[in-house]
């Protein structure tokens, strides 16, 4: 996914930008990246971060920047933030997001002459050098920003950098949260609201869905309002955010809570112990175990010294791999035991069919699996949740096209969401057996809704059942091209 943090300040402002940018980094693996504005004028330093912690990489370079107004990001894929000349002056940038008409884009910009594209992702366009192409169509940067993104098919939440102050965008629907924090000397922009509260921060604003606004040490200024249709990620929730964030006024923690606690109403099973997939599945784990009034055990433990996130490298094998290096089995806790294993979800499955076979190695008697969110069924349109190149990465979709064959409806795909339905538990039967579970039940997408506590409306759940995508909707404040 990716997040970033801004800050503007009266004072010296390097090491609130080097801590902010690095409380971000659970959310993207390949990239870091800061800029500055200070007496040569900007500066920047990016770094790949797969292998070595943000902060190991950047300390020297945060040594020998300087300035009063910066941002940094951590990114799952291209290198940012990104230094751009135009006929708006000099400026740095950073987005959060995704272009799903990228091709059309560029090649529109070809078409017209006079376009070259610098930075390449791979093989790929830079999306962040893409979107500040689009900005530099218009006359000033707030007017390209909103053209931007009209656009752009997909989610895009940018922050860009002048010698003066910051711009924040949030993306049109609020897929993803952006927020304000101040104090006497300026304020900061951030993804995560918990990022700047050790920097001595404190709330001043939570942007809405589309809002632009313009930050410098004198105050907050809005340069778009908010719109009033919004498509918050629930993944944010279940899965990203880091356990102190909250988004809409909601707390990570605290949902995940919840959200074991209804898993746990519906669940007739009686384990010896419950436990989470380490990080995510904990607190839904706790939850879970406080309602049941099973223990809550940990017969794994997460190997944190040298291990990140299990996404972290692009290749699914290598990590599969991680995944499996980082738990090491606590035999006491499994040997004869019947265990309740809560994740956030499975998306192929690859992984957790191993934790499972770690598990019966170590002498579980039985595997019991509560994915903490309702089956996958559409890869993510918005954010890049689940890397997907074709939606047959996921096994609902494996096992569906095993039982429909290749041409399915979406018709038939609603019938495979509906948790009451003949083909929706044949389907889960199935993830059972191929994953070797003793019982599979997953999450309902009611039951989810109704753990985060924000009117289904406002939630983006595209990856369950397709609801969330606004390409038809006129509620856009940036009035988005169809």
């Amino acid at each position: 996914m990716g997040g970033f943090f801004g800050v503007v300040s009266k004072k010296e402002c390097k090491y609130d930008l080097f801590f902010g940018t690095d409380y971000h980094s659970h959310l993207g693996t390949r990239r870091g990246g800061m800029a500055m504005f200070g007496s040569t004028g900007f500066d920047r330093a990016i770094h790949n971060i797969q292998n070595s912690p943000f902060r190991t990489k950047f300390e020297r370079d945060v040594q020998e920047f300087d300035g009063k107004i910066g941002i940094g990001c951590i990114s799952d894929y291209e290198p940012q933030p990104l230094l751009i000349q135009s006929h708006l002056g000099s400026f740095a940038i950073t987005t959060v997001g995704k272009i799903n008409n990228s091709d059309e884009l560029i090649s529109e910009a070809f078409s017209k002459g006079g376009t070259q594209f610098l930075e390449m992702s791979g093989s790929n366009v830079n999306p962040t050098e893409l979107v500040a192409s689009l900005i530099n169509k218009r006359d000033s940067i707030p007017e390209g920003i909103e053209y931007a993104q009209s656009v752009i098919d997909g989610s895009m939440s940018i922050l860009v950098m002048t010698d003066r102050g910051l711009y924040a965008a949030r993306d049109l629907y609020g897929r993803t949260p952006i927020v304000i924090g101040g104090k006497e000397d300026g304020y900061c922009v951030s993804f995560e609201s918990f990022a700047y509260i050790n920097l001595g921060y404190s709330d001043k604003k939570e942007l809405g869905p589309g809002e632009i606004v313009y930050i410098t040490t004198d105050g907050i200024e809005t340069i778009r309002k908010a719109g009033d249709t919004m498509k918050i990620c629930t993944f944010l929730w279940i899965y990203y955010g880091y356990p102190t964030s909250s988004y809409e006024g909601i707390n990570v923690e605290t949902m995940r809570y919840e959200c074991g606690r209804r898993l746990a109403q519906r669940d007739a099973s009686g384990p010896d112990i419950v436990a989470g997939v380490p990080d995510s599945g904990t607190a839904h784990a706790i939850g879970y175990a406080n309602e049941s009034g099973i223990p809550f055990a940990r017969p794994f433990i997460k190997y944190t010294p040298t291990w990140p996130r299990s996404f972290m490298p692009t290749d699914q094998s290598q990590r599969n791999l991680i995944a499996r290096m980082k738990l090491v089995p606590v035999d006491p806790l499994i040997h004869g035991k019947s265990l309740l294993l809560i994740d956030d979800s499975i998306v192929r499955g690859t992984q957790l069919r191993e934790t499972t076979e770690l598990l019966y190695k170590s002498g579980a008697k039985e595997v019991h699996i509560r994915p903490a969110c309702p089956p996958l069924l559409y890869g993510c349109r918005f954010l890049n949740f689940s890397r997907s190149n074709s939606e047959y990465d996921l096994i609902t979709r494996r096992i569906i096209r095993e039982r429909e064959g290749e041409n399915v409806s979406d018709e038939i795909l609603s019938d495979y969401s509906d948790p009451d339905s003949a083909n929706y538990n044949e389907m889960v039967d199935e993830i059972r057996k191929k994953l070797n579970f003793t019982s599979l039940k997953f999450h309902r997408l009611d039951d989810m809704v109704d753990s985060v506590g924000l009117d289904k409306e406002k939630l983006c759940t595209y990856c369950w059942d397709k609801k969330g995508d606004c390409r038809s909707c006129n509620g856009c404040p940036g009035g988005r091209k169809k």
